[in-house]
């Protein structure tokens, strides 16, 4: 029988909505991680993400209770902000995030995600790194509180959901969005297209 499951090592809901675009709801398996995310002493940015993507998927397969036989592939992800060499993650609380949020105004930064897939048959594992670049709007610090307290900030990384109502902080983006949503799809997919 062919493997028709795929492993999600994120329990993000975002991810799951961005990888339903390229595969059936009902073959995605969501098994999150819990890989200590701490970067290495002048490790690079992109090195650091697809180190923590890669560390998600050997630790969700090695933990995955199921069938292994029947899975295709585990995919793993992990997303930063960088702005002036300085990586921001998701915030601890709304204060926070709004802090971070005030840093970010009116500047620009990168959202970087590391990438790592486990292909079953035949094994093999592939890794890759996605940079987007996004232009922050000027925003009053009431405009940012009010944000903040919808709540929606505070698990992303940079505090700001662009598909969501943060989309009003952000003048403009370039590269993949999907990437600075927190899934490269586009470039997932060049990977994943021999069994899906």
């Amino acid at each position: 029988m062919r493997p028709v499951k795929f492993i999600l090592a994120s329990k993000s809901p975002r991810r799951k909505e961005l990888l339903k675009r390229i595969i059936p709801a009902d073959q995605i398996v969501v098994y999150g991680s819990n890989v200590s995310e701490k970067r290495r002493r002048d490790e690079p940015v992109d090195t650091f993400c697809m180190r923590i993507a890669e560390a998600k998927v050997a630790q969700v397969w090695g933990a995955y209770p199921g069938e292994r036989a029947e899975i295709a592939a585990v995919i793993g992800a992990d997303t930063v902000v960088l702005f002036k060499q300085e990586i921001i993650g998701q915030p601890e609380d709304g204060q926070d995030a709004i802090r971070i949020l005030k840093k970010l105004s009116g500047k620009t930064h990168e959202v970087i995600t590391g990438v790592a897939v486990f292909l079953q048959s035949p094994a093999r594992f592939k890794a890759f790194a996605v940079k987007s670049k996004v232009w922050m709007r000027e925003t009053s610090e009431a405009t940012i509180k009010d944000y903040v307290a919808t709540g929606e900030p505070l698990d992303k990384a940079g505090a700001y959901a662009i598909q969501g109502t943060g989309r009003r902080l952000v003048a403009r983006y370039e590269g993949s969005l999907t990437n600075i949503i927190g899934l490269p799809i586009e470039e997932l997919y060049e990977i994943l297209s021999s069994v899906i």
